[in-house]
């Protein structure tokens, strides 16, 4: 797994802004594992959001000009170029995947700093939750994967459990809980994972992706399509992620 724990780490918290840590019992997270047995999901659409739904989208986290969100399609459209379902943000500017390394990037008037890499952002968070709720019967019941390698806590004293990329601390709270974290501390990432107790969905993303994705009924993706707050594409179960 890749674990690279910080210098310098506090003692994970108990309580993950409002999302309850679980010191003991993993078994709301096994039917996760058990979808993951039948083949290698590594690097795949249905690795980082769980095999087996009826429908999957890719939710872009945005760009941006200063403080204000800038979608992929206008920041194509300014470079000349379109963007596909499995584009990478690198190919949508034309540069070299490490384009970070460059000394200058950006387009004058269009954008100035690349995609949120991690979990879902705040505000991608804030626009999906409504849509969830309306798609499963226990939105007052959920359950979230944290990669234990993020930041400055030390989460050892915590049981985990495995997928495709990472090894995750399993925590509990309601759906509207998932964004808690940064009201309790503005550098705290979001879950990875997160699904209700019915598993009517799973929203998956990854500390290396800019990327968010969703794994539903045909219903809950289509209405995800259709959300002009966010910025989607519909993707297969097989597709590469980014």
């Amino acid at each position: 797994m890749d674990d690279y724990p910080s210098v310098r780490q506090n003692p994970a918290p108990e309580l993950y802004g409002r999302l309850r840590v679980q010191s003991a019992g993993l078994a709301p997270a096994r039917w996760l594992a058990e979808r993951f047995l039948d083949r290698d999901h590594s690097c795949t659409v249905a690795g980082i959001s769980v095999p087996g739904f009826d429908a999957y989208v890719r939710v872009l986290h945005p760009a941006a000009l200063g403080e204000r969100a800038v979608r992929w399609r206008d920041v194509a459209e300014a470079h000349g170029r379109a963007v596909g379902p499995n584009a990478g943000w690198h190919e949508v500017i034309g540069m070299e995947r490490d384009y970070q390394n460059a000394s200058e990037y950006g387009l004058p008037g269009v954008w100035d700093e690349h995609p949120a890499e991690g979990p879902t952002p705040p505000a991608v968070a804030g626009a999906l939750i409504p849509v969830l709720a309306r798609h499963t019967r226990t939105a007052d019941q959920c359950w979230f994967g944290l990669w234990e390698g993020y930041g400055r806590w030390d989460f050892s004293r915590f049981p985990t459990f495995e997928t495709p990329y990472r090894d995750e601390v399993l925590l509990a709270g309601t759906l509207l809980d998932a964004v808690s974290p940064v009201v309790w501390d503005e550098f705290a990432e979001l879950p990875d994972l997160w699904w209700p107790q019915d598993r009517a969905w799973c929203v998956g993303g990854d500390v290396d992706l800019v990327s968010t994705y969703v794994g539903g009924s045909e219903a809950l993706i289509e209405e995800l399509l259709a959300d002009g707050e966010l910025e989607t594409h519909r993707v297969a179960p097989g597709d590469p992620v980014y």
